[in-house]
């Protein structure tokens, strides 16, 4: 399939249909500031067209034995992977990030969420208890029914995969609605549904914005569990809008993680691992390490060898095969990131790399959205450049004394979703991971990610978990049963 000058269309009752009021939004491609897809401008009325078909869909689809189920989605798996190339261009197109970080993370990540919940349900168990002699309880879980999931632009196959596929998995049907700045990788994995036999109606996708389609899936009464991953402002939103109907939510929110480098950690490891950390996809990763604090003995160095290989970065095309930063995904966005050097330098902080837009790479890209890797040193940790989320290429780098010190600078945001700890002692590792409040601690690595284990963050991060058992449990109903002796 081509990724330029498609017209994506909406996915309902397994047809590719247009949206019901015939109007379109452009694709701009980042890296050059152009339209190269339109993209459908949906509303309501295309939900509730969405929700009749999954409505259908789940009375077959719910009672399908999960090996059948099971097959359906790893065969999802494979023709994503068959067609990693394709995906992987639409991807880099689509959000201005570089090929190889989607070939080589975020398109082999959805096609291992498929195959991960495609062979979870054959292995799943249910609680049994004797009850004082008197009776015996066992618990069922059920399918809900509809999901509405909805995902964020950054990751856009990656984390929708994240969401789909358990919730078919378990037997639900859902209606997905990807970013309106980043449809193409969605509008292909419907062509790959429907290659694999998935029954229609039982994956739905409705393109559009957050106030036009976002909102009616949130208030749709028959669409009773929302996965929802995005900004935080969006996400008190949708919290809102479910509450009502006492929808069961779960919100992944923003992040203004922590990286903390103590002098004993192995600096070499440190480094790399902060520099990927900081300015991975442009920083445009929900997880990056924006704040790095290093203990004051080593900070001098951190930061000469910080700066060093930050600098080394090749910022260019993001379909160039050597490009390692690509374009900031919409205006929008690149504004926001100017705001925040800038302020940055008002609180009081100094460049020490980076600080602006670059000379464009090629003349492909001479209209494209690119911001340089930013160091911002000598801010105090209370300032807005240190607290408020700005999802770009920029870190902030600050000493601290001792343990106590960090862990408060640590935890004195809003935020709460993921952290970093470097060092080589194992006790303090232990000691400063169970401090800090975030719902993933990494320590001596980064994004290092299993499946199996609960992912999500405290505070304004989010509510609930996604991944592994967390993720089969959220999209089901308990049932207990109790039968007496």
């Amino acid at each position: 399939m081509r990724t330029e000058s498609v017209q994506i269309q909406n996915f309902i009752d397994g047809q590719f249909v247009q949206p019901i009021g015939g109007k379109y939004l452009d694709n701009i491609e980042p890296a050059t500031g152009k339209p190269y897809s339109q993209v459908p401008d949906s509303d309501d009325r295309d939900v509730d067209l969405a929700v009749a078909a999954a409505e259908r869909a789940f009375a077959d689809w719910s009672k399908k034995p999960a090996a059948e189920r099971s097959t359906i989605l790893l065969r999802i798996a494979d023709l994503i992977e068959r067609d990693l190339e394709k995906f992987a261009r639409a991807e880099s197109i689509d959000t201005g990030k570089p090929l190889s970080l989607a070939r080589f993370l975020d398109i082999p990540r959805a096609a291992s969420n498929f195959r991960f919940f495609a062979t979870a349900i054959l292995h799943t168990e249910s609680e049994a208890h004797i009850t004082d002699g008197v009776a015996f309880n066992y618990t069922l879980r059920q399918p809900r029914g509809i999901a509405g999931l909805i995902s964020p632009w950054n990751l856009p196959l990656y984390l929708l995969s994240w969401k789909i596929a358990p919730a078919i998995a378990v037997g639900n049907t859902a209606i997905a609605k990807p970013s309106e700045l980043t449809p193409m990788t969605a509008f292909m994995l419907c062509e790959i549904a429907h290659e694999a036999g998935l029954p229609n109606g039982v994956l739905n996708v409705v393109h559009g914005t957050g106030p036009n389609v976002g909102a009616a899936i949130t208030a749709h009464p028959k669409i009773n569990t929302i996965s929802f991953t995005g900004g935080t402002v969006t996400g008190r939103k949708v919290a809102e809008a479910c509450a009502p109907f006492f929808k069961k939510v779960s919100l992944e929110l923003g992040g203004k993680n922590p990286n903390i480098i103590f002098a004993d950690a192995d600096l070499d490891a440190a480094i790399a691992g902060s520099v990927r950390s900081s300015f991975a996809n442009q920083g445009q990763i929900c997880l990056c390490g924006s704040r790095v604090f290093v203990e004051r003995s080593a900070y001098k160095d951190f930061v000469e060898r910080f700066i060093d290989k930050a600098s080394q970065l090749k910022l260019g095309d993001p379909l160039d095969e050597k490009t390692e930063q690509g374009a900031i995904v919409n205006k929008a966005q690149l504004e926001k990131i100017k705001f925040y050097v800038d302020l940055g330098q008002k609180e009081g902080g100094k460049i020490a790399l980076g600080g602006s837009a670059p000379e464009p790479p090629n003349e492909r890209c001479r209209e494209g959205y690119f911001f340089q890797p930013t160091v911002i040193t000598g801010l105090p940790v209370s300032c807005r450049t240190n607290r408020d989320e700005i999802f770009g290429p920029v870190v902030t780098i600050t000493p601290f004394d001792n343990e106590d010190e960090v862990i408060n600078c640590a935890n004195d945001v809003e935020y709460g979703l993921s952290s970093s700890v470097w060092t080589q002692n194992l006790n303090r590792a232990h000691r400063v991971a169970e401090k800090i409040n975030t719902g993933t601690v990494w320590v001596n690595c980064w994004l290092v990610r299993d499946l199996r284990v609960p992912f999500g963050g405290m505070k304004a991060s989010g509510l609930g978990r996604e991944g592994g058992e967390e993720a089969l449990r959220f999209f089901t109903e308990p049932k207990n049963i109790c039968i007496a002796k």
